[in-house]
């Protein structure tokens, strides 16, 4: 531990959370010169920032604990620069305990030493190569690929994206049904606080864009209460 939260670990560490920063302005600043073109205000963009800040804090609050976990084993510089680069926790996780598997211990177990923390961080490392290289070098094409998909039918491109939002939140919602016990309710209690948030929505249209964060935190308690 002494090795893994040393000061050069943290400096190695910020360089890639600086440049996840950088990135994000560069988009913002970008979104404000695109939004012009569309005739997007700035009163739009900042209810949809702020909604989107408040939709953030669900998963945000469940990737905080497995930092705090992953910190006690693999040091604090390196969970807080893989969370904040990729901020898929369980993958994170996982990947670290597959490489201390791949040299023959128990991921923070007694013989977990500082070979094995090698193993762990290079383990995330190599598992985050893929689709960090995929988005490097195809993202931009995507669009391409949609529009050939819809044949140029923007009626259709809407009923295709909607249908891929709702494959992918519904595969993400299968996982926590077939799993049962703390997910399963998360995910029941999440449904049923959209419906009612919704509902009061009609009548209080203000906190619609704050819902979604809203289920998911409900959802959490709900979890949390009754597993």
């Amino acid at each position: 531990m002494k090795v893994a939260n040393e000061f050069g670990v943290w400096i190695a560490a910020s360089f890639m959370v600086v440049m996840v920063v950088v990135q994000a302005l560069l988009i913002y600043r970008q979104l404000f010169v695109a939004a012009k073109t569309v005739n997007v205000t700035d009163a739009q963009l900042k209810r949809a920032f702020r909604t989107g800040a408040i939709t953030a804090v669900g998963p945000v609050i469940a990737i905080f604990i497995v930092m705090v976990g992953l910190m006690s084993v693999i040091g604090a510089p390196m969970a807080w620069m893989r969370l904040a680069v990729i901020g898929a926790a369980p993958t994170e996780l996982t990947a670290a305990q597959v490489g201390a598997e791949a040299v023959g211990v128990k991921f923070g177990g007694a013989d977990y030493d500082l070979h094995a923390m090698a193993a762990s961080w290079w383990t995330m490392a190599i598992n985050g190569v893929g689709w960090l290289l995929l988005v490097g070098l195809f993202a931009h094409k995507l669009e391409d690929v949609r529009q050939k998909i819809g044949g140029g039918d923007i009626a259709w491109l809407g009923v295709l994206s909607s249908a891929a939002m709702i494959g992918a939140f519904g595969f993400l919602s299968g996982r926590n049904i077939v799993a049962r016990g703390g997910p399963l309710i998360a995910s029941v209690a999440g449904g049923i606080a959209m419906v009612i948030l919704l509902q009061i929505a009609k009548k209080v249209p203000a906190i619609k864009e704050y819902s979604l964060g809203l289920a998911m935190l409900a959802a959490m308690a709900v979890a949390a209460l009754l597993t």
